[in-house]
């Protein structure tokens, strides 16, 4: 079975292209086009994944995060954050939530399918680990 990543972007060409990407390269792809939306897809859905813009109307990619990680059943889903803004998110707001990685816009979607292959390849093996 082919991991689960949920896109939430309020702009539909960003969702369109990383959902086109993401299922070439094997994915199984959820959308939202809100952080509010995103919120009740990641808690109906348990993606493997989450990217999330970081401005976004309703709910933020940061309090998005912070929805997340206050719930047991979607604590532990890593989030990679996509950021128009050309400066990186303070220590205070990468320390809440399971923010992995922050990912300035324009970016390669190539380099993000990179980066998506490999957070959920640590995820495995910590899964793998914690059963052993």
């Amino acid at each position: 079975m082919s991991a689960r990543i949920l896109v939430v972007d309020d702009e539909s060409h960003i969702l369109h292209v990383l959902s086109l990407k993401l299922r070439n390269a094997g994915y199984d792809v959820i959308t939202a086009s809100d952080g509010e939306e995103g919120l009740h897809v990641a808690c109906a859905e348990s993606p493997d994944l989450v990217i999330t813009d970081l401005q976004m109307p309703y709910m933020t990619g940061i309090d998005l995060c912070s929805e997340l990680a206050d719930r047991r059943s979607t604590c532990e889903i890593p989030v990679i954050i996509l950021t128009a803004r050309g400066y990186a998110l303070s220590d205070e707001d990468l320390a809440i939530g399971n923010i992995k990685e922050v990912v300035s816009k324009p970016f390669s979607p190539r380099l993000l399918i990179q980066m998506v292959q490999s957070l959920l390849n640590a995820r495995a093996m910590i899964g793998r680990a914690n059963a052993a």
